[in-house]
């Protein structure tokens, strides 16, 4: 028993820890956070993004709260025929900026925003045998300034993924009327 209670103490701590190596906007205000945004920029591991980040362009993300506080995310990806929506529900965390998605075992956290032009968030995906991480800016312009392309490029390494994992994707209006 003395021998498992160290082991059992190390592998908490590794817990604790890799749950607080990805910050959380502090005072996180979900009110200012919804409305429209751009995905600018990307960076994971995933490995069907890696076969397909060359050829996207931005989405569209429309975040709303539900009156529980959940955050309600709807997307749109152009795709070369068509544009795609997916919608997906996280729940609260009880932290303010951290949301879960039971379902689909995915863990968001917004990272850090300024609220009128930016937002950095991080998703943890743990489905099947690999486990993905991905870094999105997300910017209410289309437009995104080079001292927050940099801001967000210094964040890679943060969060263990390398900048050959980033695709900084190309504007594009081809589904602003599917957002609707």
């Amino acid at each position: 028993m003395t021998a498992v209670l160290p082991s059992l103490v190390l592998a908490l701590l590794c817990l604790l820890w890799a749950g607080a190596e990805v910050p959380v906007q502090p005072g996180f205000n979900a009110e200012k956070s919804a409305g429209t945004w751009h995905v600018a920029a990307v960076v994971s591991n995933c490995s069907v993004f890696l076969k397909m980040k060359d050829g996207m362009k931005s989405s569209i993300v429309t975040i709303s709260f539900t009156p529980e506080g959940d955050l309600a995310m709807k997307l749109v990806w152009p795709l070369l025929d068509r544009c795609q929506k997916f919608e997906l529900l996280f729940q609260q965390s009880g932290q303010a900026g951290h949301y879960m998605a039971a379902q689909e075992k995915r863990d968001l956290r917004v990272m850090e925003t300024d609220y009128s032009h930016y937002a950095i968030v991080h998703e943890l995906h743990q489905s099947g045998q690999e486990p993905s991480t991905a870094l999105q800016l997300l910017t209410r312009e289309q437009d995104t300034s080079p001292q927050l392309l940099q801001k967000f490029k210094e964040l890679i390494p943060t969060v263990g993924l390398t900048k050959d994992m980033l695709a900084i994707l190309p504007k594009s209006d081809q589904c602003t009327k599917a957002i609707s």
